[in-house]
């Protein structure tokens, strides 16, 4: 039964590894992610491929919709840690057979064709299955205030270190194993010795290349935009992650604050006495009215709601709040004097 349970389990293998050749891209490709991407990283390309390819936005092109069915048939099986886990291990001719199940990917489904294949699956304390990772790359990038609110693209030259082959050969693949041998009758004992296979030698070559970085609207200072093993690499391992950092430039006019942004204006003493009509240019050129025909008070504090920083990943900005100051004249004439006297006293 046992072996007929592996044949089985051969076969599907052999099925998944053949229709994925003949299908193409993986649902990874789809997303344009790695393997290793995290619950954010998924939902983070999703939304903007999604939003590229939405039918809405491309209406009677039929490769933008079939393009939009294939993302979201991906992202609802890499985004579900069930369904992720059978397709990383199984392919999609895995995912039907689970679905035929019933879905019971731990009922007597392929959890139980694992152990019974590989004689009780891994177990997360093994030394052999620990993959050693490369150092992270942690980048900063100043990125302005415009840039932050409307969204841009820098072109960013780096170096990095790249695996190339070099001549002879190398040991790799070191695993400790554990054995046993007879010391006695009846008596054995444990040993643990260093096992490694023969690979081609390598060595690190110095390469430079340029990389995109999407600044979206709304990131926030010291948030991480991450490239998934594009770090430094290691040999017989997995690179680590190149992270860049987004530190927000000082502004001239506008302070952020969270998803708010402050700004001031002076006005004059009459201004703030009559009321006034006055236009403020925004970030991205737009001009919002700050007059009003009240009185205004010095260090007067006034919120325009919606006129702030875009959310990230939301559809709504925060509030825009303008501080006022007053600028009083340095003399008055005496009929100027006057004058006020007459309006103001009592």
């Amino acid at each position: 039964m046992r072996i007929l349970s592996g044949f089985l389990l051969l076969l599907l293998f052999t099925a998944s590894a053949i229709y994925n050749a003949a299908a193409g891209k993986s649902y990874y490709d789809v997303l344009q992610i790695s393997k290793s991407a995290t619950d954010d990283q998924i939902k983070r390309a999703y939304r903007k491929l999604a939003l590229k390819f939405h039918p809405d936005k491309n209406p009677g092109n039929e490769e933008a919709t079939k393009k939009f069915a294939e993302i979201n048939n991906a992202y609802e099986v890499l985004v579900d840690k069930e369904k992720r886990g059978i397709y990383d291990q199984f392919g999609e001719e895995g995912l039907k057979q689970n679905a035929a199940n019933g879905g019971r990917a731990g009922d007597g489904g392929f959890d139980n064709i694992f152990s019974q294949f590989f004689g009780g699956g891994v177990r997360d304390d093994e030394e052999e299955d620990r993959i050693p990772k490369g150092d992270d790359v942690v980048v900063d990038i100043y990125a302005t205030l415009e840039d932050l609110y409307m969204g841009n693209s820098y072109k960013i030259w780096r170096e990095k270190n790249v695996l190339k082959p070099a001549s002879g050969k190398r040991k790799c693949n070191c695993k400790n194993k554990v054995s046993h041998r007879q010391v006695g009758p009846g008596m054995y004992q444990q040993y643990t010795q260093q096992v490694c296979q023969e690979c081609p030698n390598v060595m690190f070559e110095r390469e430079g290349l340029s990389v995109d970085v999407d600044i979206e609207k709304g990131m926030q200072d010291g948030q991480e935009i991450v490239f998934y093993e594009d770090g430094e690499p290691v040999i017989d391992g997995e690179p680590g992650d190149l992270k860049f950092v987004i530190r927000t430039q000082p502004h001239s006019r506008f302070q952020r604050d969270g998803d708010n942004l402050h700004t001031m204006l002076t006005i004059s003493l009459l201004d703030a006495l009559v009321g006034f009509k006055k236009d403020m240019k925004h970030l991205d050129g737009h001009l919002v009215g700050v007059g009003t025909n009240k009185v205004t008070k010095p260090k007067e504090v006034r919120r325009f709601p919606g006129e702030g920083m875009p959310v990230f990943e939301k559809n709504k900005k925060g509030d825009l709040f303008v501080m006022f100051e007053v600028a009083f004249p340095s003399s008055l004439t005496d009929s100027q004097k006057n004058i006020i006297k007459q309006t103001l006293g009592s």
